[in-house]
């Protein structure tokens, strides 16, 4: 009785064993890069991979990366890790080099960012008769107020010299200035509903306040990792140790994705051990295994 006991309890660890080795033996699937820009967390490459909030938004796409809201995809040019702000690059946008009619931009209302406040937006060629920019009124003496900033006047007259610009549609006769805290809780700059064909934006001057063939054209967005805005210290640790980090299950439990074949709940330091130690293919540790516990299985009836 006690040798089938023992030999009971083996099988049943053979058995468990057979179960646990796919999970190891899967290939990574976290990527650390798309084409040429480093992906870190809170982003993934995709499904199960870097933040779950931040995996509809941000994806990797033919080796791009691309910002996806329900106003359009776009391309994201740079991310910087260090200040938590992506870049991205709105083709229909206006500059000094194109232009075209734009629909706007906007963020969805559940999107883990916000506009940078050094974003300047310049709305371009707006109804000036039934633009609401135009025909707000004041609520005192239904005097219409104006909604654009009135020291954006120098940058709307540099953009002017811009020849692409000057011939969206000439003559252009208005230009609005338009800061990212105009835009409401949406985050929503709707072109149709505003009256304008089309938009600059500025997250830089560079520099050069004067010279706009030198300014930086784009959106400029920040992130944050939660509410205390703090790296979370486990995937800190993944990341130290060579693995990606991402989520997996229902829940969305923390999982340390490795290099090769294996994933952990904390770091790949000891996959990286096991790794150096296995070379073999999975195939033949499964063998291994095998042998192993038969091995073990003569013993308990001898």
């Amino acid at each position: 009785m006690k040798l089938r006991s023992s030999s009971s309890i083996s099988l049943l660890s053979f058995i468990s064993l057979i179960s646990f080795l796919p999970s190891l033996i899967s290939s990574q699937a976290c990527k650390k890069s798309c084409g040429n820009h480093l992906i870190r967390y809170p982003f993934g490459s995709g499904p199960g991979c870097g933040d779950p909030r931040f995996q509809k938004y941000v994806t990797c796409d033919q080796q791009k990366l691309i910002l996806n809201t329900h106003s359009g995809c776009y391309t994201i040019d740079n991310i910087d890790y260090t200040n938590h702000v992506l870049y991205i690059q709105d083709p229909s946008m206006s500059t000094c080099s194109s232009t075209q009619p734009s629909k706007g931009f906007g963020l969805d209302w559940d999107a883990p960012f916000t506009f940078m406040d050094d974003n300047v937006f310049a709305l371009i060629d707006c109804s000036t008769a039934s633009s609401p920019l135009y025909n707000s009124q004041d609520g005192v003496n239904n005097s219409i107020v104006p909604l654009c900033d009135n020291e954006g006047a120098p940058i709307c007259s540099l953009l002017y010299s811009c020849p692409p610009i000057t011939r969206l549609n000439l003559p252009i006769s208005t230009c609005c200035v338009y800061t990212p805290i105009d835009l409401g809780p949406a985050f929503e700059m709707d072109l149709q509903r505003l009256q304008c064909t089309s938009y600059a934006s500025i997250y830089s001057f560079n520099g050069r306040e004067s010279n706009p063939q030198r300014w930086n054209f784009g959106i400029a967005l920040k992130y944050k990792f939660n509410v205390k805005n703090d790296f979370p210290s486990a995937c800190r640790s993944c990341e130290r140790s060579n693995g990606v980090c991402g989520y997996s299950g229902s829940y969305n439990s923390f999982t340390c994705n490795c290099v090769d074949w294996l994933n952990t709940t904390t770091d790949c330091y000891f996959a990286a051990n096991l790794n150096n130690v296995a070379r073999l293919h999975p195939r033949k540790i499964g063998n291994l295994m095998v042998s192993s516990l038969a091995w073990h299985l003569i013993w308990t009836h001898l």
